[in-house]
């Protein structure tokens, strides 16, 4: 089972926000509160904090710029995971991955399902890999955050979560690109 090895120290990692809504402001953006709470309550680093619409290729593009970024080693996104017209959140990911996390989406649904039971199945929630960054996308709502950052990212970006974390691979996600 998983678990925190106290024998080694907490790596802090750099961690960019993105609240996609046609509505938010940053006055109104609870879910993005949480996920900053959470992210620099556990010892990170808010890299970067933004709100945009649901427009595709601007959240595409604002995910391509960060992933560019060497300041920055993950991206979550919350908002526009839904199954509207306007929800293309998880499209914009997909168009920036490199390689999908498939497990990312199947955990949050169970971690979901325990809360919200069988309207877990409208959430969208998915995780990928581009350019040597992690990006999570997360519906939008409060709890969905709290879920997502309790019971899965909180544990996989802390370096000494046991049996295996995110942060320990970091440093090889882009090792295809440095190979000649």
């Amino acid at each position: 089972m998983s678990r925190i090895d106290q024998s080694k120290d907490f790596i802090a990692i750099r961690i960019a926000v993105l609240t996609v809504s046609d509505t938010r402001t940053l006055n109104e953006d609870r879910s993005g509160d949480v996920l900053v709470a959470r992210l620099t309550e556990a010892g990170h680093t808010l890299a970067d904090r933004k709100i945009l619409t649901d427009e595709r290729a601007e959240i595409a593009e604002q995910l391509r710029a960060w992933c560019d970024d060497p300041e920055i080693d993950v991206v979550i996104s919350t908002g526009g995971t839904g199954l509207t017209g306007r929800d293309v959140t998880v499209e914009a990911h997909r168009d920036v991955y490199e390689k999908e996390i498939d497990a990312f989406g199947t955990v949050f649904t169970i971690v979901s399902m325990q809360k919200i039971g069988t309207s877990a199945v409208q959430s969208r929630a998915t995780g990928g890999v581009c350019n040597g960054t992690y990006l999570f996308a997360l519906p939008g709502s409060p709890g969905a955050c709290k879920d997502a950052w309790d019971e899965i990212l909180g544990k996989q970006l802390d370096y000494r979560h046991r049996p295996c974390n995110f942060v320990e691979i970091l440093p090889r996600l882009d090792e295809h690109q440095r190979r000649k």
